[in-house]
């Protein structure tokens, strides 16, 4: 190697060393962790998701949803509903789970089998605050991370389409109650039936059993409360 062409290349090889040396001492980039939360969702079959698969059910989807911002992991997801419960049924369901966590967000939606079955009005007034209260409880109190969402109409659905118009009047007595009681209480409150009523001329916002909704649906639910829900976080 002749003398000229060694000048040139060691000032530049001593130069890629001291930057690839440099690089080396630099700490990698550490992507923050997931901030963990618990998510509780009391209500009936429309929690449960009744006629669709765990995985496309309204809270299993907002679980998936909050999961794919990258900021947040759902450490526990507890659902407490079951078909055809009643505000009464769901009241005696919590207190028999013994629950001993705070949860991060709990939601409620709760009253249509009351009125399926032609329970009182008077015990839907008395049993939903009751309820809405155990749920700001199980939030460590923080009504900010409680949120109501709205009975559907299913008298949209093919099954109920018989009596649609007398099940839409009552639906909407029903809500109007607990949209009083999480206003009245400031908590959030999401109008879900609207979407719910779109199945009458949608048959694929129904699940196979021509009553519940289906996946898409629930998506549809999930669109209309994530903003506000992540904002929480």
């Amino acid at each position: 190697m002749n003398k000229v062409l060694k000048t040139l290349l060691f000032p530049l090889l001593a130069f890629t060393l001291f930057v690839n040396c440099r690089k080396a001492d630099e700490p990698a980039t550490m992507q923050p962790a997931a901030k963990k939360i618990k998510i509780l969702a009391l209500g009936d079959s429309y929690t449960k998701g009744e006629g669709v698969a765990q995985a496309v059910s309204f809270p299993y989807l907002l679980k998936d949803r909050l999961e794919a911002t990258g900021e947040l992991e759902v450490a526990k997801l507890q659902v407490i509903a079951q078909t055809g419960w009643t505000t009464t049924n769901l009241s005696n369901a919590i207190k028999n789970a013994n629950i001993a966590d705070t949860f991060d967000l709990v939601t409620l939606l709760i009253g249509v089998n009351n009125q399926y079955q032609r329970k009182p009005m008077a015990l839907y007034q008395s049993e939903f605050p009751q309820l809405l209260q155990t749920a700001i409880t199980f939030a460590g109190g923080d009504k900010n991370k409680v949120v109501v969402i709205s009975i559907p109409d299913y008298g949209a659905t093919p099954i109920g389409e018989g009596d649609a118009a007398r099940i839409g009047k009552e639906i909407d007595e029903y809500n109007a109650v607990n949209k009083h009681f999480a206003d009245s209480l400031q908590v959030a409150y999401f109008d879900i039936t609207p979407i719910s009523r779109l199945a009458k001329n949608d048959l694929s916002l129904v699940a196979y059993d021509e009553l519940h909704p289906s996946g898409k649906m629930y998506a549809l639910w999930v669109d209309l409360m994530f903003d506000r829900i992540r904002a929480n976080f």
